[in-house]
C-alpha cells in the first residue's frame, strides 16, 4: 500500500449522522455538556476587545449553538456549516472572522484536517474557539466495561470513543498551523442512578457508540449486570447513585497575521489562554461580565 493511502475511517459517520437526524439528539434535558462549552466560548469571546463581523459554526452538535453564537452582541453574521457525512466545509477561503466548533470535533475522522480547514476560511488573525470532549470523558464507565467483558466473555470490544488527551489536542493546532494555540479543559462531574441510566443518557446526548470497529451483538446482559455493579462499588455518589466524569477541552487559536507573537517551539502548546486572547489574566474564578 502506497504511503499516501488514507486510514481506515474510525467513526460509522453515517449512522451518527441518521441517530440524530432520526431522534433529533440531544433531546430535550440533556444538552448540559453544550451548555457548558457554550458558556466557555462566550465567556472567551467576552474577553477579546474586538467585532467579529462574520462568524462560521462548525457542525452544531445541538440547535442552542447557532441561537447563542447570533446573540453575542460581537458576533455579527453567523454561517452555519452543518453536520454531514463528510469532513468538508463549505466556507470560501478568508472570509470568516471567528469560527466555532459546535462540540462535536471529537467525532471527526481527520481532526487535524477539519483545523486546517477552518484555519484556511478564517482571515489573517481571525480566532478558532473549538471545545471538543477530551481524554477524560466517561473514564469510569470506559474502565468498568472493560474489565466486565474480560471476566464475562474473555475479551474486549471497543464500547466507548476513544477522545485525545489534553497534550496531543493542542498539538492538533499547531500541525493545523494555528499561532498562538492554547488548549485548556474543564472538567463537569454528573450523577446518574446507575450505569445503565448513564448509558441511556448518552444515547439521548447523541454521544453512544458509533465506532466502525463496534461489535454489531448489544451487550450481553451478564457483562451488563457486572458493569453496573463495579461502576456502583467503585463510583458512588451521594443518595444512593453513581458519578460520571467528562472533560470538555477547548482549543483556542488564531489564522496567522501580522505582528502576532512568534509561535512556541514544537510541540508547545501551554501558552496561558489570556495571552493567547491577548488580555490581562483574570483571577481563578473570576468571569468577565457580559453586557
Amino acid at each position: 500500500m502506497g504511503s499516501d493511502a488514507s486510514p481506515p475511517p474510525l467513526f460509522d459517520r453515517a449512522l451518527w449522522l441518521e441517530r440524530r437526524r432520526r431522534r433529533g439528539l440531544p433531546e430535550p434535558g440533556t444538552a448540559f455538556l453544550h451548555e457548558a462549552a457554550l458558556e466557555s466560548v462566550e465567556d472567551r469571546l467576552a474577553l477579546v476587545p474586538r467585532r467579529f463581523p462574520r462568524a462560521g459554526l462548525v457542525w452544531p452538535g445541538a440547535p442552542l449553538w447557532a441561537e447563542r453564537l447570533g446573540a453575542i452582541e460581537a458576533v455579527g453574521a453567523v454561517e452555519v456549516a452543518p453536520v454531514t457525512a463528510e469532513e468538508v466545509l463549505p466556507f470560501e477561503a478568508g472570509t470568516l472572522d471567528l469560527v466555532v466548533s459546535g462540540l462535536t470535533l471529537h467525532w471527526a475522522d481527520d481532526p487535524v484536517g477539519l483545523l486546517v480547514q477552518m484555519r484556511r476560511a478564517l482571515k489573517p488573525d481571525g480566532l478558532l474557539l473549538a471545545p471538543m470532549l477530551g481524554g477524560e470523558t466517561l473514564a469510569e464507565l470506559r474502565a468498568c466495561l472493560a474489565e466486565a467483558e474480560a471476566a464475562e466473555t474473555g475479551g474486549l470490544s471497543p464500547r466507548v470513543s476513544p477522545m485525545g488527551e489534553i497534550r496531543q489536542l493542542g498539538a492538533l493546532l499547531q500541525r493545523a498551523g494555528f499561532a498562538m494555540p492554547v488548549a485548556d479543559s474543564e472538567r463537569i462531574e454528573a450523577s446518574y442512578a446507575d450505569a445503565l441510566a448513564l448509558m441511556r443518557e448518552l444515547r439521548a446526548m447523541g454521544e453512544a457508540n458509533a465506532l466502525v470497529a463496534r461489535r454489531r451483538a448489544p451487550l450481553r446482559r451478564a457483562v451488563l449486570a457486572r458493569a453496573a455493579a463495579l461502576y456502583a462499588e467503585r463510583f458512588p455518589a451521594e443518595g444512593g447513585r453513581v458519578r460520571a466524569g467528562f472533560e470538555i477541552v477547548t482549543l483556542t487559536g488564531w489564522a496567522p497575521g501580522p505582528g502576532q507573537p512568534e509561535a512556541k517551539r514544537p510541540g508547545s502548546a501551554g501558552a496561558r489562554l489570556a495571552d493567547a486572547l491577548g488580555v490581562p489574566e483574570l483571577k481563578a474564578g473570576d468571569k468577565a461580565g457580559r453586557s
